[in-house]
């Protein structure tokens, strides 16, 4: 099998995490900073293991693609698998990724369950319906959706925290239009019917009380 010879390794200049591998004295590819961390000049490679070599550069990439994702905030692993897919990644090579972040405790769908409950409940009540249904699109699994919900509000609580952050808005209604807008507000935060009318009832109690 017919071996070439290392005769260059340079860092790239627009991009110097990467450096630039030289074979017989001719460009032939680029890897990762990481991945060729271990290669030097003089060194003799195989056509199998420059193949290793790209194939090992292509994960690098997509976990450090990867890294950037969860830098930015907390993702699941449906959703890292479908940027990574869009950025033009292999299957294999996405789910290399979410194992290798898995297996360093980045990506935990039940963790990231638990603080998007925790954080609807405290800045963007809604129904435990409809986050169920975000965690769901989300790929999260029902099992750790229904653990995570265990530690939320219930839906009365959310309605009327949610009804509580719009009463500037409908505060000087009359009734009928009050209770048409806050009801819909809340239908569309996912409620039902059954939770929101004692909610609108008692929000407008309090307003009225208020402005007495």
């Amino acid at each position: 099998m017919m071996e070439q010879e290392i005769t260059g390794i340079k860092v790239q200049k627009r991009n110097p995490d990467r450096v630039s591998i030289y074979l017989d004295g001719e460009y032939a590819f680029g890897l990762s900073r990481i991945v060729a961390a271990w290669l030097s000049i003089g060194q003799r490679l195989s056509e199998e293991k420059i193949e290793a070599l790209r194939a090992k550069d292509g994960n690098e990439v997509a976990y450090q693609r990867a890294l950037r994702l969860i830098s930015h905030r907390p993702r699941t692993r449906k959703e890292i698998h479908q940027k990574l897919i869009e950025k033009g990644f292999e299957d294999t090579q996405a789910q290399a990724v979410i194992a290798r972040l898995a297996e360093a405790g980045l990506v935990e769908d039940r963790e990231f369950a638990r603080l998007w409950v925790e954080n609807r409940n405290q800045s963007h009540p809604r129904s435990q319906r409809l986050m169920k249904l975000e965690l769901m699109q989300k790929g999260v699994a029902v099992e750790e959706i229904e653990g995570a919900l265990v530690d939320s509000a219930d839906d009365a609580d959310l309605a009327t925290q949610a009804a509580m952050q719009q009463i500037r808005k409908y505060a000087g209604l009359e009734w009928t239009e009050f209770r048409k807008k806050l009801s819909a507000f809340l239908m569309r935060r996912g409620f039902s019917y059954g939770t929101i009318a004692p909610v609108v009832q008692s929000v407008w109690e309090s307003v009225r009380k208020d402005q007495s």
